[in-house]
């Protein structure tokens, strides 16, 4: 029997290596077919998952509590299992090349812990040739064993969007690949297991690494042609999203909208990309170009705001500002990569210290990684201006009189940053408003 058949019976384990926002939906989804082991090395983040705490608030509580997933932070438990699934961050630096750290040090725990007749399939998003060129050497110089005899690989790039809960694990195609045509069938079947929607099998590893890249690269550049066309029809005094919805009529149009690109994927995937292609003596133009206009939004929304209160005649140094929202995306308490601390910044750079609201966020995280401490919605009164930065349902429900209520009775003008516009243009287009959204 091989190894599908062992996996499916009981016989052999299957271990989710990294149990983020990606990693431990999958080992939920697996543990209702087959036994799992669930692999962390951060220890208090193992201890809330055996507790029954989800902090991803991907799945929930309720199915952390009941689920059969073995979570560990001891890596000699891997050795139990045969079918690996390496599903850790892969950022960049601060110069945007790739920070293969975290995968090259997942790549050597598994080592270290790899049995023959084992499969190994990488879902971090990497530039194609990561997983044969550089995991496939750790592991075999941790193992001792040899990539092709003694074990297998596979990539099966990951395809779960955190705070999704409509397109899922089990309700989007999975590409999936592997070394030969024997790893890949096994690969293939093993996650048919949980994906409803089907796989795809890719030709080869590098096909479904680069496109993995591709798809993030894609959605990047269009978000930035929605970016720069904001920044073009703000100075002609046009409203954007008011065009998008007239051009969105036409059948092939493609509906994007302007906003804030963070996360561990579109504002991250397209410097894996270029990096390679600059490796090979190819240096990216419309990427980078794209990347550029992206990186630079937050600057471009506080230097906005700074316009729109000089137009209120308020003093800008010092200026009472509050900023809902902070995570990456909206529903979603994920703060990692987040664009709404470039806004912070910059308005840090013209005396101004915001006021920071969100009720969905890891504020321990966000007091970590940026030294910032989250007020409450009653903080929010008395301001100068109040920028709404992430779509979260907490804020979808303020009204006017509720959003009134955050400024300072003897302003005549309030200045009101709506990013993702969500609220009604027209309602705010009054004498007491300055509205503005990107």
């Amino acid at each position: 029997m091989g190894l599908y058949e062992d996996i499916v019976s009981g016989r052999e384990k299957l271990s989710l290596v990294g149990l983020g926002y990606v990693g431990m939906p999958i080992a939920v989804a697996f543990a209702r077919k087959i036994k799992v082991v669930g692999f962390d090395l951060n220890e208090k983040k193992i201890g809330l998952y055996k507790s029954g705490i989800d902090p991803t608030n991907e799945v929930g509580n309720e199915v952390i509590k009941n689920t059969t997933v073995e979570f560990t932070a001891d890596p000699a438990k891997l050795r139990e299992a045969k079918f690996h699934i390496v599903a850790v961050p892969t950022p960049v630096n601060d110069d945007h090349t790739p920070d293969l750290t975290p995968v090259e040090g997942a790549s050597r725990i598994l080592g270290q812990n790899l049995s023959k007749g084992s499969v190994v399939v990488f879902e971090s998003t990497v530039y194609p040739g990561v997983t044969e060129d550089i995991c496939v050497p750790i592991l075999e110089k941790e193992s001792g064993l040899v990539c092709g005899v003694d074990f297998n690989i596979g990539y099966s790039p990951e395809r779960i969007n955190p705070g999704d809960k409509v397109h899922r694990l089990e309700t989007i195609v999975k590409i999936v690949s592997g070394m030969d045509a024997k790893t890949l069938d096994t690969v293939a079947k093993v996650y048919e297991l949980v994906v409803e929607a089907g796989v795809y099998r890719a030709q080869s590893i590098k096909v479904a690494e680069a496109a993995k890249v591709i798809e993030n690269s894609q959605r990047d550049i269009n978000i930035a042609f929605m970016n720069e066309l904001s920044i073009i029809f703000n100075k002609m005094g046009i409203d954007t999203r008011s065009v998008l919805e007239a051009a969105g009529t036409k059948w092939n149009f493609l509906k994007f909208y302007p906003g804030l690109v963070g996360g561990h994927c579109i504002g991250v995937d397209p410097y894996y990309l270029t990096y390679k292609a600059e490796e090979l003596g190819y240096h990216s133009q419309i990427i980078l170009a794209g990347r550029r206009i992206n990186d630079d939004m937050g600057k471009y929304v506080a230097e906005s705001l700074v316009k729109n209160l000089i137009k209120a005649d308020i003093h800008v140094k010092g200026a009472k500002v509050a900023i809902l929202g902070f995570t990456f995306k909206e529903n979603c308490p994920d703060t990692r990569n987040t664009k709404v601390i470039d806004i912070y910044r910059e308005l840090g750079e013209y005396g101004i210290t915001p006021v920071v609201v969100d009720p969905a966020a890891d504020a321990e995280e966000a007091k970590h990684l940026y030294g910032i401490a989250f007020g409450l919605m009653d903080a929010v009164k008395d301001m100068d201006a109040v920028i709404v930065a992430v779509a979260h349902n907490q804020f979808l429900g303020l009204d006017k009189e509720k959003v009134r209520s955050f400024y300072h009775p003897a302003h005549k003008k309030k200045v009101f940053m709506d990013i993702k516009g969500l609220f009604d243009r027209n309602e705010y287009l009054t004498e007491d408003f300055i509205y503005w959204r990107l």
